[in-house]
């Protein structure tokens, strides 16, 4: 097996290395770097991989994984472009930075693939988009994807869809947690005690989520199946049709795609 270093061994960095290792990659095959050297020393001791700064891990490996914050991609990138060896995959989690800008800053020909994940990676259930950069081969994408399928699944899109994927599944676990927070508060509300509704909510939407998922079936016929004519589940969508609640998710998303995009100008 190839050896693959993670640069940024932050929360999602340290979610992928347990991920890889938990997938059948040997730590021996995996190096990981941080600019805190206490960090590494935890990485380290947690499981057992090499640890290294920047440049030594970027020499060590076939594939490069960037995990940094975007902010973070301009001090870097030049550490990893100066030690990179020749056909090294780059496999970016930087949200919302270009291949484009990435292939500037790299040995001219490096192979470059954007990932977009998401945070429910931490439990092994995360959704990751993929798309290749200009020199990025068939291969180099489906290694990708196989690295980020260590932490649940993943899809190959064009780059021009990253800032919607953003909008949608990068975003996303933000929005089903400030549905969820609501309905709990709406269960205090009514009288439950928080724990009650806590548990009643959150395994309410586990349980849809897995219907969802495993039926198959279009969640508008799964809604009318819970929805009885004049019931209490009509009345409480009637409400949420009044105030325009899918036409105002809708708009946030379309924000959220706007925003990406225009990070990813500044950058």
């Amino acid at each position: 097996m190839s050896t693959l270093a993670v640069i940024g061994a932050g929360v999602m960095g340290e979610t992928l290395l347990a991920g890889l290792l938990r997938s059948g990659w040997h730590a021996t095959d995996l190096v990981a770097a941080d600019r805190h050297a206490a960090r590494r020393q935890e990485i380290e001791g947690r499981y057992g991989v090499r640890t290294a700064d920047n440049a030594t891990a970027t020499g060590l490996a076939d594939t490069v994984v960037l995990v940094v914050k975007p902010q973070d991609v301009g001090e870097v990138l030049p550490q990893v472009a100066g030690a990179l060896r020749p056909g090294t995959l780059v496999i970016s989690l930087c949200a919302g930075v270009p291949t484009g800008k990435l292939e500037a800053g790299l040995p001219k020909g490096t192979p470059v693939v954007r990932v977009m994940p998401n945070t429910p990676a931490q439990v092994s259930e995360g959704m990751a988009a993929v798309s290749a950069g200009a020199h990025a081969s068939p291969t180099d994408l489906d290694q990708a994807v196989s690295i980020m399928s260590a932490v649940g699944k993943a899809v190959v899109v064009p780059e021009r869809y990253q800032d919607a994927v953003t909008a949608i599944s990068g975003s996303g676990p933000a929005y089903l947690f400030f549905v969820v927070e609501a309905m709990i508060d709406a269960g205090v509300m009514l009288g439950l005690p928080r724990d009650t509704s806590t548990t009643l909510v959150t395994q309410t939407v586990y349980g849809s989520a897995k219907l969802l998922a495993e039926s198959g079936e279009h969640p508008n016929l799964l809604r009318e199946r819970v929805t009885s004519p004049a019931g209490t589940t009509a009345a409480a969508l009637r409400h949420l049709e009044e105030r325009s609640v899918k036409a105002a998710f809708m708009a946030a998303m379309e924000a959220a795609r706007d925003r990406s995009a225009e990070l990813g100008r500044q950058g």
